[in-house]
């Protein structure tokens, strides 16, 4: 009896033994999933936050990037105006600049047409001052289109060197003057049609040709016409011809070349491609683009080039009525000295 009854006192001694053990475990059990929540809620948290944090730096370097872009000052809206009222605004315009620019005239030096057409081709991509500083030593070597398409090329590239692009501008001079030698006599012809038929010859070329060698009308499409025709209203077009086609349609033809004078005229000394001096420009009040530059007076006055910034203009031989000062010539090279 003794050994029966102690066998389920051992048993259920041992059963209660491990009942702390199994409490434990459960106790784990328990807990480990909850520990693991934990976890994945801080890194979840800590992605939230970084992720915010990347936003927030995006969000300040776009803001930046936009800040950055946009300009100091708009230009107040163009107010829309119908055809007549354009076309009544340009011919104020053009009395304006008449007005202000009576000297107005080609600012190339030459004395024919052959160094008139030579000095446009070389005007590409270059100041007409840098031209005109560079054609005395030019016309020095070769004053006909017989000289000059005589020269070697290497010669040709070192007398034009200064005006930049010197060898394709040299490829267009010796096509140009072994051309007019060949097919003309030596001339320059006095048609459009001939004269764009000469390399490095365009539309914007004869027309500089003859209008001023040859006394026909044309509009010529620089940078500078091209610019203010667009901030005027008379053009909404970037091409060149588009931009001669609606000018010539607002003006009379009598009319063509002189205003192609007063408008780049006006491009060099006030109305800026960069910064426009609104403020010093007296076609202001009929401008749709007034605001686009510096309005304050004073300040769009130290703007101002050329004869109304008291500076040298850009010909070595400017006209007789010309109220500024001539232009300087090139320096000697530091070696001729």
């Amino acid at each position: 009896m003794n050994e029966t009854t102690e066998k389920p006192a051992a048993a259920k001694k041992a059963v209660e033994a491990t009942e702390p053990v199994k409490k434990a475990v459960k106790k784990a059990a328990v807990k480990k999933p909850a520990a693991k929540k934990t976890a994945a809620k801080a890194t979840a948290t800590k992605k939230t936050a970084a992720t915010k944090k990347t936003a927030a730096a995006k969000k300040t370097a776009a803001t930046k990037k936009a800040t950055a872009k946009a300009p100091a000052k708009k230009a107040p809206a163009r107010k829309r105006e119908s055809r007549a009222a354009m076309v009544r605004r340009a011919h104020e315009i053009n009395a304006e600049l008449a007005e202000l620019y009576p000297y107005a005239h080609p600012e190339l030096d030459f004395t024919n047409p052959f160094e008139l057409l030579v000095a446009t081709v070389l005007s590409a991509q270059t100041t007409d001052l840098r031209v005109n500083q560079t054609t005395p030593r030019l016309f020095a070597v070769a004053p006909t289109p017989e000289d000059m398409a005589a020269l070697p090329p290497e010669k040709l590239e070192e007398l034009i060197r200064p005006t930049g692009f010197f060898r394709a501008k040299t490829k267009s001079l010796l096509g140009l003057s072994a051309a007019l030698r060949d097919r003309f006599g030596g001339e320059v012809p006095g048609r459009l049609e001939d004269l764009v038929t000469l390399p490095g010859v365009g539309r914007k070329t004869a027309n500089v040709v003859l209008g001023n060698a040859f006394g026909v009308p044309g509009i010529t499409v620089d940078t500078h016409f091209g610019r203010l025709a667009r901030r005027f209203g008379w053009t909404t077009h970037e091409d060149a011809d588009k931009v001669e086609a609606d000018v010539a349609a607002i003006f009379p033809e009598s009319e063509w070349t002189m205003l192609s004078h007063r408008v780049v005229f006006h491009g060099r000394r006030v109305c800026h491609s960069r910064k426009p001096a609104c403020g010093a420009c007296p076609v202001a009040p009929l401008c749709p683009a007034y605001g686009e530059g510096e309005t304050d007076p004073e300040k769009a006055k130290k703007l101002l080039k050329y004869e109304l910034g008291g500076q040298p203009g850009q010909r070595l031989r400017p006209p007789a009525d010309y109220p500024g000062q001539p232009a300087p010539p090139m320096a000697p090279p530091a070696s001729a000295s």
